[in-house]
């Protein structure tokens, strides 16, 4: 009798811990949100990130706070995430390579990015290249020229290693066949900073980061990184034009630290999802080269799966590791 009782006692909390989730869930968020971002403020990631973190809070009436937490290409940040309580209350806001190529580049990392719960993509856009205006060079075509009859003469900047920036130049050298130096900073605001001081003389960045400086005369697009041509920017060729096949877009996405409750997940992918619907949050993006998504955490999950591919493959390709 006493174990029938033990067995029935610990069906009893068994079931009374499920029950538990949802209306856990229910009555999240009840105090400040943490929305880890793993660089420095000013790059895309950081806008994006700011732009969702002030449409919820006024959803929730709780504060969602930013927190730029920088260093070793957003790995720092991403490991205090990773290790907080999985509780929805700290969140990270980042891009493609914290939990997709960090995994494939460092044989020594002391967390598993792929244990990241998949909340929402935020937003995607194309990769865009930029020159310094006084460099001499209008093209792809004139880089890629000058680039072979000057090995390792130009730098180019990338917002540290690892990073997109770092693996798009890698590709492009590779298909280019040409030979330039890498300048890794850390995060995207200080490496634009440089370019357009003239410490270094190119980069590919975010587009959303530069849209400004671009239209100011600061910084020369190129190109972008988009298969077909940016209708934001009609006039920017293509990557592609001059080296078919090449191809590199960034993404923003939020991700949760492992085991965070799916009830929990879901009702964050779904506010996330309200936001980047709103037409005031899709004009913004658009002026910035961004198109809002805002899907589920399975939708995201895929879209993951598939970075992983493909920058996987790229890794493979250029043999970029890092420790």
């Amino acid at each position: 009798m006493t174990i029938r009782k033990m067995i029935f006692g610990l069906a009893f909390l068994a079931a009374s811990m499920g029950f538990a989730l949802p209306s856990h869930a229910q009555d999240y968020p009840n105090k400040s949100i943490r929305l880890v971002v793993p660089f420095p403020p000013g790059g895309g990631v950081d806008i994006v990130a700011r732009l969702v973190a002030e449409r919820l809070q006024a959803k929730w009436g709780q504060s969602v706070i930013v927190e730029n937490r920088a260093g070793a290409a957003g790995n720092i940040g991403a490991e205090a995430v990773f290790r907080s309580p999985p509780d929805g209350y700290t969140l990270l806001a980042t891009s493609v390579p914290t939990f997709v190529m960090s995994k494939r580049l460092y044989t020594k990392l002391s967390f598993d990015p792929d244990e990241f719960v998949p909340v929402s993509l935020l937003s995607t856009s194309p990769a865009v290249l930029l020159v310094h205006p006084k460099l001499p060079i209008e093209s792809v075509k004139q880089l890629v020229d000058y680039a072979k009859a000057n090995p390792d003469r130009l730098s180019y900047a990338s917002q540290g290693n690892g990073s997109t920036a770092h693996l798009t130049s890698e590709l492009f050298k590779s298909m280019a066949g040409i030979k330039l130096i890498h300048v890794p900073y850390k995060g995207g605001g200080p490496a634009i900073i440089d370019l357009m001081g003239g410490q270094v003389d190119l980069m590919f960045a975010d587009i959303s980061s530069v849209v400004s400086l671009i239209q100011a005369g600061k910084l020369r697009a190129l190109a972008v990184g988009s298969e077909k041509r940016n209708p934001s920017w009609p006039n920017v060729p293509t990557v592609s034009e001059t080296l078919p096949g090449f191809v590199s877009m960034t993404a923003t996405h939020i991700v949760a630290p492992p085991k965070t409750p799916p009830a929990i997940v879901n009702k964050l992918s779904g506010a996330i999802a309200e936001v980047m619907r709103d037409p005031t949050v899709v004009k913004r993006l658009s002026d910035l080269s961004l198109e809002a998504i805002g899907n589920t955490p399975a939708e995201h999950a895929k879209f993951l799966n598939q970075e992983r591919e493909h920058w996987g493959g790229l890794i493979r390709i250029t043999g970029t590791k890092l420790d």
